[in-house]
């Protein structure tokens, strides 16, 4: 079992809000010789697509990141596709002057994201920053079309994150609004994360720990590929947090607030003291295990044994992979 040794623990933790179409997040925490990582891959990721994830578990587990240029880092609440109502209190409640807000959800409509854009910015105020998300989910002339009302609506946009699938949509995009344009998925998930510098796609290059293989691959692409850089997160516990943050804390320049916030998504933690905002920022450090909470926060056998598939399935990929190219 994974969870026998005290090594490799199995987590299980419900979400706040269904967000990103799940209601628990779970994942695998590694101890090496310097400290924990965190490994959790999406259900739905393939051993290719996980296999970066593992990379960057590893990574923290040995602490090989670079050393920090900042002991803090200015962070956005994310708010999920809920209710204005539901929006203006998670805003009010994070803390931070900065605003993250999910839109082009499945099943709901533009009205839909214009009133919780326009509930943000009432719990925001004036001086505050809101970005939206559209996770791929428009074409372009939807999006084109909605980044104008949304604009509208938060008095503003600092930038509008994924509004197309495709590189050649965001291109689109770009020439045609005055916004600035965010790419996540476009780097994190494609075959060449540089096109979206090839083609002039984007303003902004969001970069994620775990699906880009750590932080010194992280700082790589951000060097190579020449845009400011959002870090955010994929929904970790506090230690997948640590190594957001010691992303964020290398890079030479930081214009922007970080997605890194996202603990308050989650209902419980597996540390000490939670990385939650104060004053908008979050410390960089390595946050002590709880091992109370971990054990109340420990997955059922039957999902145990789902990680330990898991995980040995990505570990045959990459033995294959590393087999091939040497013959």
């Amino acid at each position: 079992m994974l969870t026998s040794n005290g090594m490799t623990r199995v987590f299980s933790i419900p979400m706040r809000t269904r967000f990103r179409g799940i209601t628990r997040r779970e994942g695998v925490l590694f101890r090496g010789q310097a400290g924990w990582g965190e490994w959790s891959p999406f259900l739905e990721y393939d051993p290719e697509v996980a296999e970066p994830w593992l990379r960057c578990a590893e990574e923290a587990a040995a602490r090989d990141w670079p050393a920090p240029l900042r002991s803090t880092i200015p962070v956005n609440v994310t708010v999920p596709a809920v209710s204005p109502e539901r929006a203006h209190g998670i805003v009010l409640a994070g803390g931070c002057a900065t605003a993250k807000v999910k839109v082009a959800e499945p099943g709901q409509t533009l009205g839909d994201d214009e009133a919780r854009v326009a509930a943000v910015r009432d719990a925001l105020g004036p001086d505050g920053r809101i970005r939206v998300d559209a996770n791929g989910g428009w074409d372009v002339d939807r999006a084109i079309g909605a980044i104008r009302l949304l604009d509208r609506a938060a008095g503003g946009l600092e930038y509008v994150e994924q509004p197309c699938a495709s590189v050649e949509e965001l291109a689109a995009v770009r020439r045609a609004v005055d916004v600035p344009i965010a790419a996540d998925e476009s780097i994190r998930r494609a075959a060449d994360p540089y096109r979206v510098r090839d083609l002039e796609a984007a303003d902004v290059a969001v970069l994620k720990v775990q699906p880009l293989g750590g932080v010194r691959a992280c700082l790589r692409i951000a060097e190579d590929i020449g845009l400011p850089v959002v870090v955010s997160s994929a929904l970790e516990t506090s230690i997948g947090i640590a190594a957001g943050l010691a992303l964020a804390a290398a890079l030479p320049e930081l214009p922007y607030a970080c997605g890194l916030a996202t603990v308050q998504l989650l209902t419980s933690d597996v540390v000490v003291s939670p990385l939650l905002p104060v004053a908008g920022a979050l410390p960089v450090g390595v946050p002590v295990l709880d091992d109370d909470a971990l054990v109340a926060l420990s997955a059922d056998p039957g999902r145990v044994a789902h990680w330990e598939a898991r995980l040995a399935e990505v570990r045959a990929w990459r033995a294959a992979v590393r087999q091939d190219g040497r013959s």
